[in-house]
C-alpha cells in the first residue's frame, strides 16, 4: 500500500475503547436498563424497512461514541466512497470491488478503468430474463423436444451457496412446476443423489464457473455430460441441456455449450458477492425475472443506505462496529445468526462464506502481521430448532456468543397460532440472554437451595434483534446487503483486504499434486511428510482391494 497507515492499536479511539471495555466487564445489562428506562427505545435504528434493536449489547453511550470515532479514524467513509467509485480496493489482486454495480439501476453510472459498467450489467440481466422466461413458459425444449422440468445448478463456493440460499429463502415465490437441485461437492454422492430421480430428457444443467476450469465444478460438469449422453447419446444434445455462467468462451464451446447461452460476469465480482450476478441464473428461473429485479432493488436500497447515512444511524456500520467490539475487546470468538423463519435455513451457511472468507486474514493491507483478532466464526440454525440443541451453551456455557435474532412480523404460511409462538421465542430468548435469572429470584420461587446454582442464568449475553415485515425478494436483498456491508465495515477497521481469498489456494494446489498419486497404480514416489505419505499408502492399499 503506498500510503502510510497508523496501526490500529495506536489509534486514540482504540486505546479509549480498551479502557471503556475494562470498565464494562463487570457491568450487567440489568444495570444498564435500570439506569436508562428508555434504553430499549433509544438504542435502535431503522432503514429500508429493516428495524435493528441493539439495546441489549454491553455498550454505553460512551462506547458507541468511541466505536463511531474508531470508524472515522479508520477512514471508513473514504473506504466506502472508494468502493462505490470503482477504485481497486482489492489490492492483492488489483481489482475493483463492485458487487454494488450488479444491482444499480440503469440510470446510474459506475466506472471501472474509465468504462461505465452498468450497461453491461443490464445487458446480461436482459439476456438472463429472456432465458428464464423461455424455461418457465416451456418454450425451451430439450433434445427430444420435451420441455425442461428440472434445473440443476453446478458450482461451488459462491457459485453454489448463494443460489442454494436464495432458492430456499424464496421458495414461496418459485415455480412449483419446476424442480431445482444444486450440486457442489466433488463427492460423487452429491451428484448421484441430486439426479437419481430426474430424467435427462427434461433436465437442464447450469454450469457456473468463471474460468470453466474449477476442478470440483468441472468434474461434476463432465459427470453431468456423461449422464445426459448416457440416455440421449448424441453430442448435439449438450447444447440443449447445458448453459454456462462463465467468461471463458473457448472452454464453454469446447464442452459443447452454445456460447449464445453463456452468461458472463466480471473480475470485479467476488464469488461470495455474486448471487445477484449471472450466478443467480437459477434463482431467476425459479422466481421469475420480475421477482429477481425486486431482489436487486432490495440490495440497492440497502447499498444506498450504507453509502449515504450517517454512521450513528447506519445499520451495517453499527452491526460491523459491534462485531469488532466483541471480537477484539471481549474475546468473543463466534457470532450466532439465528433466523426465525424456516425459509432462511441456509442463511447462516451462506454468511459463513461471506464473513469468514472475507475477514479470515492475518495480515494488514500493507503486509504487517495483525496483533489483534480478525474474523469471528459465524454459525447458526433456524429458530426454534436451535433452542433444543445449542442454546443451552449460549445461555449457561462459558463462552460469550453475541447473537443476531432475525424475525418477521408476518409469516408467508400463516397457520393458527404458529407465528405468534415463533415470534414469542425471538423476544423471550433475547430477553433471557440479556437479563437471565438470579439466585435470589429462584429462591423467591421456592427452588431448593441445591438446585439454585443449576437453574441460575447469569444473563449479560448480548444480542441484536433484526425485524422486518415478511420474506420477499426485496427483503432478502436487503438482508444480504446488510451483512455484506457489515463485513466491509469490520475489514475497514481491521485494515485488511476483505476481498481476496488466498487461503483457499494452498490446499487446492496440494490436492492437484496428490490426485495422480492416488490414481497411479505404479505407486510413484511420495515426497510429503510422513503422515501424509502413510495416509496415501493406506488409501491406495484399500483401493487395490476393492
Amino acid at each position: 500500500m503506498s500510503e502510510s497507515v497508523t496501526p490500529l492499536e495506536q489509534l486514540s479511539a482504540w486505546k479509549a475503547l480498551e479502557t471503556n471495555a475494562a470498565s464494562l466487564k463487570e457491568t450487567h445489562l440489568r444495570e444498564l436498563f435500570t439506569s436508562d428506562p428508555k434504553r430499549g427505545e433509544r438504542l435502535t435504528a431503522e432503514a429500508a424497512g429493516i428495524f435493528l434493536d441493539y439495546s441489549k449489547h454491553r455498550v454505553t453511550d460512551e462506547t458507541l461514541k468511541l466505536l463511531l470515532q474508531l470508524a472515522e479514524e479508520s477512514g471508513l467513509r473514504a473506504k466506502i466512497d472508494a468502493m462505490f467509485r470503482g477504485d481497486k480496493i482489492n489490492i492483492t489482486e488489483n481489482r475493483a470491488v463492485l458487487h454494488v454495480a450488479l444491482r444499480a439501476p440503469k440510470s446510474e453510472k459506475i466506472f471501472v478503468d474509465g468504462k461505465d459498467v452498468v450497461p453491461e450489467v443490464h445487458e446480461v440481466l436482459d439476456r438472463m430474463s429472456v432465458f428464464a422466461d423461455s424455461i418457465r413458459s416451456g418454450k425451451w425444449l430439450g433434445y427430444t423436444d420435451k420441455p425442461i422440468k428440472n434445473i440443476v445448478n453446478v458450482g461451488i463456493g459462491g457459485s453454489d451457496l448463494g443460489p442454494v440460499m436464495a432458492y430456499e429463502a424464496l421458495r414461496h415465490y418459485s415455480d412449483r412446476d419446476l424442480t431445482f437441485r444444486f450440486v457442489s461437492n466433488v463427492d460423487g454422492t452429491d451428484f448421484a443423489e441430486a439426479t437419481h430421480d430426474l430424467d435427462p430428457e427434461e433436465t437442464l444443467f447450469i454450469i457456473s464457473s468463471k474460468t470453466f476450469t474449477t476442478l470440483e465444478t468441472m468434474t461434476n460438469a463432465h459427470t453431468a455430460r456423461a449422464w445426459v449422453l448416457g440416455k440421449l447419446e448424441h453430442q448435439a444434445a449438450i447444447a440443449k441441456h447445458f448453459v454456462a455462467v462463465s467468461t471463458n468462451a473457448a472452454e464453454v464451446s469446447k464442452f459443447g455449450i452454445d456460447t449464445a447461452n453463456m452468461f458472463g460476469f466480471w473480475d470485479w465480482v467476488g464469488g461470495r458477492y455474486s448471487m445477484d450476478s449471472a450466478i443467480g441464473l437459477s434463482t431467476m428461473v425459479a422466481i421469475g425475472p420480475e421477482n429477481f429485479r425486486a431482489l436487486l432493488a432490495g440490495f440497492h436500497e440497502m447499498d444506498e443506505h450504507f453509502r449515504t447515512t450517517p454512521f450513528e444511524k447506519n445499520l451495517p456500520v453499527l452491526m460491523g462496529l459491534l462485531a469488532v467490539w466483541y471480537n477484539d475487546f471481549f474475546d468473543a470468538q463466534t457470532v450466532g445468526v439465528l433466523p426465525y423463519d424456516q425459509y432462511l435455513k441456509r442463511f447462516p451457511a451462506y454468511l459463513q462464506q461471506l464473513t469468514m472468507e472475507s475477514n479470515g486474514k492475518h495480515v494488514t493491507l500493507d503486509g504487517r502481521h495483525v496483533t489483534y483478532e480478525t474474523g469471528p466464526i459465524f454459525w447458526g440454525e433456524p429458530g426454534t430448532n436451535g433452542q433444543h440443541s445449542f442454546y443451552q451453551l449460549i445461555h449457561q456455557g462459558t463462552k460469550l456468543i453475541p447473537c443476531d435474532f432475525i424475525g418477521f412480523f408476518k409469516s408467508l404460511n400463516p397457520l393458527g397460532r404458529h407465528h405468534d409462538l415463533l415470534m414469542s421465542n425471538v423476544f423471550a430468548q433475547a430477553e433471557a440472554l440479556a437479563f437471565g435469572k438470579t439466585a435470589e429470584e429462584l429462591r423467591a420461587e421456592g427452588i431448593a437451595e441445591w438446585l439454585v446454582p443449576h437453574k441460575t442464568f447469569e444473563g449479560n449475553r448480548p444480542s441484536s434483534v433484526i425485524l422486518t415485515e415478511k420474506i420477499t425478494p426485496a427483503t432478502l436483498g436487503k438482508l444480504v446487503a446488510l451483512y455484506e456491508h457489515s463485513v466491509f465495515t469490520q475489514g475497514a477497521v481491521w485494515q485488511i483486504d476483505s476481498f481476496d481469498q488466498w487461503g483457499v489456494e494452498l490446499g487446492k494446489v496440494l490436492a492437484v499434486r496428490i490426485i495422480p498419486e492416488l490414481e497411479n497404480t505404479d505407486e510413484p514416489a511420495l515426497k510429503h511428510d510422513s503422515s501424509t505419505n502413510a495416509l496415501i499408502r493406506r488409501y491406495r492399499a484399500h483401493k487395490r482391494k476393492s
